[in-house]
């Protein structure tokens, strides 16, 4: 009976030293693959990188667009559909300007100090507007290294929410002598009298004024991503603009109202890709 219970003592021992032996064995073998499938992932993802290839599957985005007729400022996500073509929408805040809108300058004597301002001669409307739109990038040339250019077309549009603001004036009442702040009000003869003219009305008067017209618009253009490595996204974008309203769009007096509005633009954007 001693002697089976050592055989059996001996034959558990060896077999518990063996299976230590193999763990100890398979341990690093293990660590060492992991780290040899990883490498490997990271010198794929450097070489698609080298070779131009979009190889995350999101991006997002925020810009500042300097236009021909105003300024904009946008949110931009992406989804990844295939290495060369990209889901977008957007989120785009700006503000148009009419061509013939020139700021006069102004100089005010206010209790013992001069007051130096400036006003838009005939301007009726702020035109501010908010797009929400969905559209595509399409990779046409890659990087070919890291230190390489992206290019991209980007082609798409949405709806679109014009934003009339009423634009005030400070004037001095010809008749009280009183400082006012007015708006124009179909042919109100003061509004148009540049010689009592003071300056433009306060910062945010008649934002509680604004109102809605909706549009419809598309844009298209081409993105040169300059980013060193692919998760940073960083590019200049030259393209083209065309909005469409429900109704014409009044900025300023004495000039035609119109409904279509188009325009190029260039805008700086950043972001990250994951």
């Amino acid at each position: 009976m001693k002697k089976l219970f050592l055989i059996t003592f001996v034959l558990s021992s060896l077999v518990v030293s063996a299976q230590q032996r193999v763990k100890t064995t398979a341990g690093p073998d293990a660590k060492q693959l992991k780290k040899a499938e990883r490498r490997e992932k990271i010198n794929q993802l450097i070489k698609q990188e080298e070779e131009g290839a979009l190889i995350f599957q999101k991006q997002g985005a925020f810009g500042f667009k300097f236009n021909t007729d105003g300024w904009g400022m946008f949110y931009e996500h992406g989804k990844y559909k295939t290495i060369t073509k990209t889901n977008l929408w957007w989120l785009e805040f700006g503000e148009r300007k009419h061509p013939k809108e020139e700021k006069i300058p102004t100089l005010t004597a206010s209790q013992g100090f001069l007051v130096v301002s400036s006003y838009i001669y005939g301007k009726q409307n702020n035109f501010y507007y908010l797009k929400a739109g969905l559209g595509q990038q399409t990779l046409i040339g890659g990087k070919g290294n890291k230190n390489g250019v992206a290019v991209s077309a980007i082609y798409g549009g949405g709806l679109t929410a014009g934003l009339l603001k009423p634009y005030y004036i400070e004037i001095e009442n010809p008749t009280t002598h009183a400082r006012e702040q007015i708006k124009y009000d179909n042919n109100d003869a003061l509004f148009l009298d540049p010689t009592i003219i003071i300056g433009k009305g306060g910062l945010f008067k008649g934002f509680n004024e604004i109102k809605f017209v909706p549009g419809a618009h598309a844009r298209a253009a081409l993105r040169f991503d300059y980013g060193r490595y692919n998760e940073l996204l960083s590019a200049i974008e030259v393209g083209v603009n065309a909005e469409y309203y429900s109704k014409a769009m009044p900025i300023m007096l004495l000039n035609k109202e119109n409904k279509f509005f188009f325009n190029a633009y260039i805008s700086l954007v950043f972001g990250k890709r994951k």
